[in-house]
């Protein structure tokens, strides 16, 4: 029917999202990779094995790679685009409760937290993965035992981080699976940007 208006376009839904290129092919790769090698050293590789510790050392890799790029990559990637600062990420909470669907082109305030939280945590496993295996710490049962703590502190930020990537992709609109799989946000026309 001519002039008609679809029920979506009328409530303001109609709009084209914005499609923005957030990450690049390097953040998405180490993204993808260190979720791959957490699941591999957790749950096949065998603990006391060679690709258990060599899948530490890739871990390391990318997360140390991550970090450099952070200093020199485009400017979401950028480690001053999301700084760890929890009294943002307390703000942050207010504006959920409050209703707030402001996008932001980076990690969010309880995003960017996350994200220091991993790779501190990933950081701190092949620290004390090296100290296991070294003479000084060979045996030492509180290092062991960090070790395993961490893991498992590591388990639970992935469950949380998976958990706040569904909410915020909810509450905003924005695909965030699909964002770290092609590197564009599909943004809502309505949605203010951070």
């Amino acid at each position: 029917m001519a002039g008609s208006v679809s029920p979506a376009a009328a409530a303001g839904g109609g709009a084209s999202p914005r499609i923005i290129p957030v990450w690049d092919p390097l953040v998405r790769l180490i993204h993808w990779s260190l979720a791959l090698v957490i699941l591999l050293n957790g749950f096949v590789s065998d603990p006391e094995g060679k690709l258990h510790e060599t899948l530490g050392y890739v871990a390391l890799a990318l997360v140390l790679t991550r970090l450099c790029w952070g200093l020199i990559g485009a400017r979401p990637a950028r480690l001053i685009s999301f700084p760890p600062a929890p009294a943002r990420a307390l703000r942050h909470l207010g504006a959920l409760r409050s209703g707030d669907r402001t996008v932001h082109l980076s990690h969010n305030p309880l995003g960017a937290l996350m994200v220091w939280n991993i790779w501190a945590t990933v950081l701190l496993i092949v620290t004390t993965g090296i100290m296991m295996g070294s003479p000084r710490f060979f045996g030492v049962s509180w290092v062991e035992d960090m070790h395993e703590i961490l893991f498992n502190w590591l388990l639970l930020s992935v469950i949380l981080h998976i958990a706040g990537v569904v909410f915020d992709s909810l509450r905003s609109g924005v695909p965030l699976v699909r964002a770290m799989i092609d590197g564009r946000k599909r943004i809502p026309a309505d949605r203010p940007i951070e």
